[in-house]
C-alpha cells in the first residue's frame, strides 16, 4: 500500500482558476459620413481595414479588466462608408496563478473568450448604420501576444534598453 503522506494533498481552494466576472462596452464609436447615401450606394466592394489590440489593467488583488479594441473603417473610391471603433471588456478573477503564467492567460485566453460577444458587437453595429454585418475571422490571440513582444523588443533594443 502506498505511503498516504507522501502523496500531496490539493486544496482545492488554493488551486490555479480564473473566471469571467463581467462583460462591459467601455466606448462604441460608429460614424456613417455619408448617410444616407452611403445606405444606397452599389458599385464594387469597399476595402476595409480593421485593426485589433488588446489592454490589460490590474483593478485589485485578483482581479484584472482585459479589454479588446476594435477599429474598422470602410471605404470605396476614397469615400469612407463607415467607421467604428469598439472597447468591449471583461472583468476577471485570477487566483493562485503563477505569475509568469498571468502575461499568456490575460492577452491571449481571457480576450479569446470575450471576442466572440465583441464580435457580435460589431457586425450588429454596422448593421444598425445601415450596411451589411461586419463578420469579423477568428483572431489568433496568441499570434498577435507573440507579434507585440516582438515589437516591445524590438523598441527596447532600439532604445538600448535590455529586452
Amino acid at each position: 500500500m502506498a505511503d498516504e503522506a507522501a502523496t500531496p494533498q490539493i486544496n482545492p481552494a488554493d488551486a490555479p482558476s480564473y473566471s469571467l466576472m463581467g462583460q462591459y462596452i467601455r466606448d462604441l464609436s460608429f460614424e456613417n459620413p455619408g448617410a444616407p447615401g452611403s445606405v444606397m450606394l452599389g458599385g464594387q466592394n469597399p476595402n476595409f481595414a480593421v485593426g485589433i489590440n488588446v489592454g490589460v489593467k490590474k483593478q485589485a488583488d485578483d482581479l484584472y479588466a482585459v479589454e479588446i479594441n476594435i477599429t474598422a473603417k470602410a471605404e470605396r473610391e476614397a469615400q469612407v462608408l463607415f467607421n467604428v471603433e469598439l472597447a468591449y471588456g471583461g472583468l476577471f478573477r485570477l487566483k493562485n496563478i503563477p505569475e509568469a503564467s498571468l502575461p499568456p492567460l490575460l492577452m491571449i485566453e481571457c480576450p479569446r473568450m470575450l471576442f466572440p460577444f465583441a464580435r457580435h458587437v460589431l457586425a450588429q453595429t454596422v448593421q444598425l448604420g445601415g450596411f451589411p454585418p461586419l463578420m469579423m475571422e477568428p483572431v489568433d490571440f496568441n499570434q498577435l501576444y507573440i507579434q507585440n513582444l516582438k515589437s516591445l523588443q524590438s523598441q527596447q533594443a532600439a532604445n538600448g534598453q535590455p529586452a
